[in-house]
């Protein structure tokens, strides 16, 4: 199918469109056409990107559907995917539908509410198939709009404190990135990514008003990208933004935030920072994973003094986020398809977590732990499944959860052993606030009389779980479904990282290039 990546991307912005231009009046009808049209074009998205699934060659380490059109200014319209970016396409056209149908419960501006779901979505998958340089910014930065009015509308008490927390966190980063577009563009002489993948940028030492840069230009265009995907991610000491923005946000926001918008940073690191800015990548290695490992442990630590449900489960993701980094970095074949699985599983399991507290809350209107305790006693379904995905976010095997971390902290131990020994640590600071977390919720008595009639999860609630549940158990059980997938397209970057670093390393550099060289063999 010719301009299969287009279609992906603009339909559900033409059904924003549709919605803006041809839906009136807020009456129940209404509503429900708005809610009703936004389902069946994501659902609709979705099918159509299963295409892309079927017509992929997982061997062919290039760039394929590749649809390339001159644009403006010189610039060209560029998309395409391989095997490191296919599957966060299908990461988001996947849980889109099951997001409009967890807001089936919301009456105010719903029409509204609609149109800024289907064009966020729209501008995440671009992200993932863009291959020019200032088309990915447009797409990267344009989707911060849509989270922005979700979080500032429909959020909560404090919801346009933490949407400008939001947006300016995340904008501010992405001006240095910018910033760095333009000097690749000058320098190169392309904004097209699959020429810059082939792009030597400069990393002799020299000096920049009057400061010795080390890795010379690299180190610059490396600390400018990296000032906007480590907010993304986020990374700490930058994630404070994260949990304001998911304690404001509503259900089906925080869900998107954390499965989706959060990956973007890491999708960055891996297109951009590793195999552009080798040298400066592997300068960077050890900051980057101390940076991660206080993050698996600080986090895990604040998480277990929350009282907020919401806020408890986002810096759990900000925890698990520190192991994409450092599987990233790690450059070497375990840790980098390691960082990429644990991505998408993370994209289910928080996602279904944040559901999980939707349920309760949709009912209760409190996200405060010490609200609940005993729902096992009237809600056990809702039990179940609670517990399905507080074991598979612990990392219990048989779940994707385990698959990801264990990747990821095997291609951290070959390159760095101390690091990988903290991080482990992470695995059972998890287990404590996860469990602690589950036990006060669901477990016990049944003693407080609001709870006394609180109902079990509807049919719908059940079938928006049940897809999340099954590719949790399927990743979980048969890993390679994602790993055959990216393992070629990651083993042909690393190699690329690794041709690129000195023959004879020096300051630093051994322990990539030997990871490196392990991968490519």
């Amino acid at each position: 199918m010719t301009n299969l990546l287009s279609i992906i991307t603009f339909l559900p912005i033409v059904a924003a469109a549709i919605l803006a231009l041809f839906l009136r009046g807020e009456d129940a009808a209404a509503q429900k056409n708005a809610k009703w049209l936004a389902l069946i074009a994501t659902s609709a998205t979705f099918l159509i990107s299963l295409f892309l699934l079927t017509g992929f060659n997982p061997a062919d380490t290039g760039f394929q559907f590749v649809e390339d059109h001159a644009w403006i200014m010189g610039l060209r319209y560029k998309m395409g995917v391989d095997g490191i970016s296919i599957l966060f396409v299908l990461l988001t056209t996947f849980l889109m539908p099951l997001t409009i149908l967890s807001t089936w419960e919301v009456k105010t501006r719903v029409k509204e509410y609609m149109i800024a779901f289907l064009v966020l979505e729209g501008l995440m998958i671009g992200v993932f198939t863009a291959l020019d340089l200032f088309l990915f910014y447009l797409f990267f930065e344009a989707g911060l709009i849509p989270m922005f009015l979700i979080i500032g509308i429909w959020g909560g008490q404090n919801r346009i404190y933490a949407a400008f927390k939001f947006f300016l966190y995340t904008f501010l980063g992405s001006v240095l990135m910018l910033v760095a577009m333009v000097a690749m563009a000058w320098t190169a002489g392309t904004t097209d990514i699959v020429q810059l993948l082939q792009f030597d940028f400069p990393s002799e030492t020299t000096r920049v008003l009057g400061f010795t840069v080390i890795g010379g230009m690299q180190t610059l265009l490396f600390l400018a990208f990296f000032a906007s995907f480590a907010v993304k991610m986020p990374m700490w000491p930058v994630h404070t933004w994260l949990p304001d923005a998911h304690v404001q946000a509503p259900t089906a926001g925080s869900v998107v935030l954390a499965a989706v918008l959060l990956k973007m940073g890491g999708y960055g690191f891996l297109r951009f920072s590793l195999p552009m800015f080798p040298v400066a990548s592997d300068l960077f290695q050890p900051l980057v994973f101390w940076m991660s490992a206080i993050a698996i442990v600080y986090t895990s630590l604040v998480a277990l003094a929350q009282s907020d449900m919401k806020k408890l489960i986002a810096y759990s993701s900000v925890a698990h986020m520190g192991y994409v980094t450092m599987g990233v970095f790690a450059a070497n074949q375990q840790g980098v398809d390691g960082a990429i699985f644990q991505m998408l599983s993370h994209g289910f399991i928080s996602g279904a977590l944040f559901l999980c507290v939707g349920v309760i809350y949709d009912r209760m209107h409190t996200r405060e732990i010490d609200a609940y305790g005993g729902l096992v006693n009237r809600m056990p379904k809702y039990a179940l499944i609670f517990m399905f995905f507080t074991m598979a976010n612990v990392g219990l095997p048989g779940t994707s959860g385990f698959v990801g971390e264990f990747l990821t902290l095997l291609g951290v131990f070959k390159a760095n052993t101390w690091v990988g020994f903290v991080a482990a640590t992470g695995v059972i600071l998890s287990a404590a606030y996860a469990l602690w977390l589950y036990r006060r919720v669901t477990l016990g008595s049944l003693i407080k009389e609001s709870l006394k009639t609180i109902t079990d999860m509807t049919p719908r609630e059940k079938w928006i779980f049940a897809p999340l549940v099954a590719m949790t158990l399927l990743l979980g059980v048969y890993p390679r479904l994602v790993t055959d997938v990216t393992g070629p397209s990651v083993e042909a970057m690393l190699a690329g990282v690794h041709n690129a670093l000195p023959h004879e390393p020096a300051d630093g550099l051994a322990p990539m290039a030997a990871a490196a060289a392990e991968a490519s063999h």
